[in-house]
């Protein structure tokens, strides 16, 4: 795989403009080979592994990984697999469902800045703040001069926490309406998936296109320099994984970590 080429199509440039019919969810990014995937995911795992524990130990960065997509696009599989090799003590995964009572108290970043990592820590949303922009915009639960003003109050929350060390990733899982039509069909056959089935997972089916609207405005008003947008082609898991895995690990090491020195000597340590 041509990592760099293959991170060039899926980053959304900061000022572009988005077309999902543009970008093709049975792209391959150049790695036709599932077997050698399996090996290079394998990989990135232990590489990941190894700089989680540089993030922890050096304790000046935080790490955000947004994931985004339409139903059964994958968010869960790929933070069990591609995440496989993180340490859980460092690493916490939030997933936003309906607001509650007290968040509702709040304006609507509250829960977000909330849950946001520490710094040295890995955070995971599966779905975020972006929900206020598309369910709430698709569903009309605000008027749209109220989710307007959104696109810019968020990127400069995300602007704000970038500038106090927090390193932020966000992807959106792409795939198309064939695809998810052959996911939904596998859940309701199998019992182990079955319980995953939400009957409103049929309804929001239906609100394809105007999701997808939804979406292309989000991708190209909030893909900035300091928080971009990345358009994974998620219709086969295994290049999902693959090119999330290599973006993190890129992200990660171009902080140029390094473990802090000791405030002793190890030298003139004896043990008895």
């Amino acid at each position: 795989m041509d990592f760099q080429k293959a991170l060039k199509q899926c980053m959304v440039k900061p000022g572009s403009r988005v077309c999902l019919k543009d970008y093709d969810p049975d792209d391959t990014a150049g790695c036709s080979n599932k077997k050698l995937a399996s090996k290079t995911l394998s990989r990135n795992t232990e590489k990941l592994a190894e700089l989680q524990r540089l993030l922890y130990a050096e304790n000046l960065h935080a790490l955000m990984i947004i994931l985004q997509g339409m139903d059964a696009s994958g968010k869960d599989g790929a933070i069990r697999q591609v995440m496989s090799g993180i340490n859980p003590q460092g690493c916490t995964v939030v997933s936003f469902k309906s607001p509650s009572d007290e968040e509702l108290d709040h304006d609507y970043l509250w829960r977000i800045h909330k849950a946001a990592p520490a710094r040295g820590e890995i955070g995971i949303f599966n779905r975020s703040h972006y929900e206020d922009v598309l369910i709430v915009r698709v569903h009309n639960l605000v008027p749209p001069e109220t989710w307007r003003k959104r696109y810019d109050q968020i990127n400069r929350f995300e602007q704000n926490l970038s500038e106090n060390g927090l390193k932020i990733l966000k992807f959106f899982l792409h795939i198309d309406k064939d695809e998810q039509k052959a996911r939904l069909e596998e859940r309701i056959k199998d019992p182990s998936k079955v319980w995953k089935m939400n009957l409103d997972d049929i309804k929001e089916r239906k609100l394809w296109n105007e999701y997808t609207a939804a979406y292309e405005d989000v991708l190209t008003k909030c893909s900035t320099p300091w928080a971009p947008w990345h358009i994974i082609p998620a219709n086969k898991k295994w290049v999902r994984n693959i090119l999330i895995s290599q973006i993190v690990i890129s992200s990660l090491e171009s902080l140029h970590m390094h473990y802090p020195k000791p405030k002793f000597d190890p030298g003139k340590i004896k043990l008895d």
